[in-house]
């Protein structure tokens, strides 16, 4: 499937989660609170998916272009993402503390990036750095969630899938490169 048909898919997916959330809630704020939180966990599977196709084109020896699709398609989620978790933060007034902000922002800033650099990294350390760092930092998400440090977020069932799948997928993909090496 062709990138713009995938954005497009997303985009198509972004805009009915918040047109939906714009009919079900009465309050703008938790309109955007709410639409933050499922375009979050829409772009933690397409991160899902990239880092699959990562660890199945790395293994192959083959070109990186599903990976590159995927990476592109869930950067523009994210950028979503980031929009309405900013409105969610402004309207709905939640702290923010800058020192826990420093690795969500270097993330953001990864993710960004990384679609259009991806061609030109050669060595698989940085993107494994790419991959594991922003899982890690979605981790991190799923587990302060767990631990109640969020105000309006308690915890559910998908936060603890979530942090059991970036933990999973990072040690299948760990089994895998080190089985790559050692052959």
């Amino acid at each position: 499937m062709l990138t713009r048909r995938l954005v497009l898919i997303g985009l198509t997916f972004e805009c009915l989660l918040f047109l939906t959330f714009f009919v079900l809630k009465d309050d703008l704020g938790e309109v955007f609170r709410y639409a933050a939180r499922y375009s979050g966990r829409f772009s933690f599977l397409l991160y899902l998916l990239a880092f699959y196709w990562f660890i199945q084109e790395h293994t192959h020896k083959i070109t990186l272009i599903k990976t590159k699709k995927w990476v592109t398609v869930f950067s523009i989620m994210h950028i979503i993402h980031f929009g309405f978790l900013a409105a969610s933060v402004g309207l709905n007034h939640l702290p923010i503390v800058p020192v826990k902000l420093m690795g969500g922002f270097l993330a953001y800033v990864g993710i960004l990036c990384y679609p259009f650099f991806i061609g030109k990294i050669r060595k698989t350390a940085h993107h494994l750095i790419y991959f594991y760092y922003v899982g890690f930092v979605m981790a991190m998400t799923f587990l302060a969630r767990i631990r109640r440090e969020f105000v309006g977020a308690d915890p559910e069932v998908f936060h603890f899938i979530g942090l059991s799948l970036v933990l999973v997928s990072f040690g299948l993909a760990g089994v895998r490169l080190y089985r790559l090496k050692s052959i």
